[in-house]
């Protein structure tokens, strides 16, 4: 899924950790077996720290969905943390089938929570 402009929120800071978690999960799709644990644990660790930047955020402009939006990044850091086990054994088809779907989870995300917050942010200056 390369970037696309349609994924622009108008925070400077919000859309450059989306550029670099698109561009590492458009690397984990094509990556080798040998490059994807590495990979995959790169993409794990960015999004855990996007996640608690974003809650970060969301605290800083009481976002009023704030439950909701930190569910959602807790079910995503336990199935990442679940698949990294399987990684780690060798087992990596279940990862990569997951792989494959963050594009749309992403896009979805994107649309409703994350562009929420950047008008939350945007509203409280």
């Amino acid at each position: 899924m390369p970037w696309d402009a349609r994924f622009d929120l108008g925070n400077e800071e919000m859309d450059a950790t989306h550029r670099e978690f698109v561009a590492l999960a458009d690397a984990l799709g094509v990556a080798s077996d040998a490059d994807f644990p590495a990979l995959f644990a790169q993409l794990r660790e960015h999004t855990r720290l996007h996640f608690e930047h974003d809650g970060r955020l969301m605290r800083a402009c009481r976002f009023p969905a704030i439950g909701e939006h930190e569910s959602e990044h807790q079910r995503v850091l336990g199935e990442l943390a679940h698949l990294a086990v399987r990684i780690k054994s060798g087992r990596l088809t279940m990862a990569r089938a997951y792989a494959e779907g963050m594009s749309q989870w992403f896009a979805n995300h994107l649309a409703t929570m994350d562009a929420a917050l950047a008008g939350c942010l945007r509203a409280r200056g």
